[in-house]
């Protein structure tokens, strides 16, 4: 798996240089890219799974452009997460510094819906907690679907001190000549997270067997190793 990874983190640093600096300089349709004059083009503001924070934004060309951001902060979910078919209330605590290409394939179109759409390609450093909370929803806790006697079930899911490849979708729509919402979906390639601070109370031998089972899961599936990306926020060009 690590193996892996370093093979995704190149192909993707490669996509952030090879992409930005094709062309020492590019001017096209009022777009004008220097490689000697590095001020970035805008910010944006964003909230989403990964935390709330912003990105300063660059314009290389109307194909390309870069963004590096944070995103951190401490968020709570009270509604239905489910891992491996277990509802749980969520404590998110995220730290995450990203650099990525947005290449958009429409950049040159006439047609702003269309110039809109971009595909994100990058590296994050990915430092996230989750701390997770079963939820009864005033019946039984449910562990791979059966219900269980435990009166509590909860656990820490550690992203850390990771860098990882990344890939999503956008869409960035401007409203006027200087202001511009967006919404993105991707993930990252994390690996499966660490397991830690587990704690679960009543139940049987044999729902003590079902958490050991949900808990390896969540440790060896394949579907544990990307870490979803769903954010929106608001930008201004100048």
């Amino acid at each position: 798996m690590k193996s892996l990874r370093l093979v995704a983190i190149a192909a993707a640093i490669s996509a952030v240089a090879g992409t930005a600096f094709a062309d020492d300089a590019v001017v096209k349709d009022g777009y004008a890219f220097d490689q000697n004059k590095l001020i970035p083009t805008g910010v944006r503001a964003e909230v989403g799974t990964t935390g709330y924070g912003g990105a300063l934004l660059w314009t290389a060309n109307p194909y390309v452009g870069l963004a590096l951001g944070y995103n951190g902060g401490d968020i709570s979910w009270s509604d239905d997460v489910e891992v491996d078919d277990v509802n749980y209330d969520v404590d998110m605590d995220n730290n995450l510094t990203y650099l990525n290409a947005e290449i958009r394939p429409w950049g040159a179109s006439t047609n702003k819906w269309a110039q809109a759409a971009y595909i994100a390609a990058g590296v994050g450093y990915v430092d996230q907690q989750y701390g997770l909370q079963a939820r009864n929803d005033g019946g039984n806790i449910k562990v791979d679907g059966k219900d269980t006697g435990l009166s509590q079930l909860s656990y820490d899911l550690d992203y850390s001190n990771n860098i990882s490849p990344y890939l999503g979708l956008g869409y960035s729509p401007r409203i006027n000549q200087n202001w511009g919402v967006f919404g993105e979906v991707g993930a990252y390639y994390t690996g499966n997270p660490t397991v830690s601070n587990v704690n679960y109370h009543g139940g049987s031998p044999t729902d003590a067997t079902l958490v050991e089972k949900h808990l390896n899961e969540v440790r060896n599936d394949d579907k544990y190793e990307w870490m979803p990306v769903a954010k929106l926020g608001v930008s201004y060009h100048w």
